[in-house]
């Protein structure tokens, strides 16, 4: 029961969270309302509860940050780009319970989907396109070396772990799609 609360607070505050990043971007409530499937006066709420704040700038989005959370949230993205290509996919327990909260990230969490993913590429690879072995290879060489050793883009002091995994979650698989 404690995981179901703890994951329904997470969801309210990466809601809480995505609402104040979309609105920094300038989308309209109504845009917010329908993404996040709320109600445009829940969302409307939300935006002047943030409105007295100080805005910190967009946050850049592009694939080649190399955070841990930013590298989970690809590694998630991949994984649910294989299980809708492959209906026999193994990471798609893994996949769906990420999706509804009931598996959080942890090193352990993130080698076991690491390799679940590997096997479901090494098995499936005439099914997927190239670019998702390349970007397999590329977030886990990027998960093997610390985040310091990395020439890539650091993260922004201002967005929460969740906030990077649930972006870099959607840039991944909108990447994919236009490849695919």
């Amino acid at each position: 029961m404690n995981e179901v609360i703890r994951a329904g607070e997470e969801m309210r505050q990466l809601r809480a969270e995505m609402i104040k990043l979309f609105a920094s971007f300038g989308w309209t409530q109504g845009t917010i309302a329908r993404i996040a499937d709320m109600s445009q006066p829940a969302v409307s709420k939300q935006v002047a509860k943030y409105a007295g704040e100080d805005c910190a700038p967009p946050m850049r989005l592009a694939l080649d940050q190399y955070d841990t959370p930013w590298l989970e949230g690809r590694l998630w993205g991949l994984a649910e780009a294989v299980v809708e290509v492959v209906d026999t996919a193994r990471c798609a327990r893994r996949v769906d319970d990420l999706a509804r909260g009931r598996w959080r990230f942890t090193p352990r969490t993130v080698d076991e989907l690491r390799r679940l993913l590997e096997d479901d590429l090494s098995r499936h690879h005439a099914e997927l396109a190239a670019g998702f072995r390349a970007a397999y290879d590329e977030i886990s060489r990027a998960l093997d070396v610390p985040p310091k050793a990395t020439t890539g883009t650091p993260a922004p002091a201002t967005a929460s772990a969740s906030v990077r995994r649930a972006l870099a979650h959607q840039l991944q698989r909108d990447r994919l799609r236009d490849e695919h």
